[in-house]
């Protein structure tokens, strides 16, 4: 039978040592590795721990290697655990210690993207023709889009998108629409937020590196494109943001707020048609 499968008698456990570890919220424990440790040095300690951990009861146990410690990631996964996700200093595995099913939540299984509708008191909106990507020759003329960074707010990012593609200030004004697509990026899911914004400046100056041209074009222009009009999701995408400026259509503003832990967050809701309590 491996050692791993095995309980280590307490004697041993109390020559050998244990893994520093951290308690987490959930019957877990937590170990970040951070000094460099030769490999028969760590296996011990970590089939120690496991030993003592088993015997509390615990259930997941996360270690977190620093990129440095590339040399304990073979080693750790013979000991039966698998990856979890990787960042650009660390790798995080994981193993379910209990004879019952393995409750540890997944990796972040979805990107966020933003595409933002900036109108002008013209009814213009601002486009851009991209270098490269999906739409490279195509001639489309599309809103500014981009990815929303890790802890950074949906609104946050359209504002910083189009001044990153444009050199256009804008304020963000609400939530016209929302997709959800799948089997994306890396196979993760994807959403994708159409944003109102409101111009502070206008003159344009787009990013040379990937935008090929950037303008103030007729919203009738812009929807009736006729990759707009070809294609079912870029047709209701326009058709929204022309009925936007047409028509009684509300979207969703962003209103700051303060969890009960503290954490300022932005709940997005119809704010005209609500009633405060």
């Amino acid at each position: 039978m491996p050692l791993k499968d095995q309980m280590v008698p307490d004697s041993e456990i109390e020559q050998v040592g244990l893994l520093d570890a951290v308690d987490d919220l959930y019957d877990g424990v937590v170990v970040e590795m951070k000094q460099h440790m030769d490999a028969d040095i760590f296996v011990p300690l970590l089939r120690a721990s496991l030993s003592q951990w088993k015997q509390q009861g615990k259930r997941g146990v996360w270690i977190k290697l620093s990129i440095q410690l590339a040399n304990l990631v073979y080693p750790v996964v013979q000991e039966g655990f698998r990856y979890h996700h990787a960042e650009p200093d660390y790798l995080m595995l994981v193993r379910w210690l209990p004879n019952t099913a393995d409750t540890l939540p997944v990796n972040a299984t979805h990107r966020v993207g933003i595409g933002a509708f900036v109108v002008n008191d013209n009814r213009e909106v601002l486009v851009v023709q991209e270098k490269g990507g999906a739409f490279k020759g195509t001639g489309l003329w599309k809103l500014p889009t981009g990815v929303v960074n890790e802890g950074e707010d949906i609104c946050k990012a359209a504002v910083r998108e189009v001044k990153e593609e444009t050199g256009i200030d804008a304020e963000f004004v609400e939530i016209l629409a929302f997709r959800q697509s799948h089997q994306s990026f890396f196979s993760k899911s994807d959403l994708f937020f159409v944003c109102l914004l409101r111009p502070i400046s206008f003159a344009i100056q787009k990013q040379d590196s990937e935008v090929a041209a950037a303008q103030w074009m007729p919203i009738k222009d812009y929807v009736d494109q006729p990759y707009n009009q070809e294609h079912q999701l870029f047709k209701y995408v326009a058709e929204i943001c022309r009925t936007k400026l047409e028509r009684d259509y509300v979207g969703f503003s962003a209103m700051p707020m303060v969890t009960a832990s503290g954490k300022k967050v932005y709940l997005y809701f119809n704010g005209r048609d609500f009633s405060k309590l």
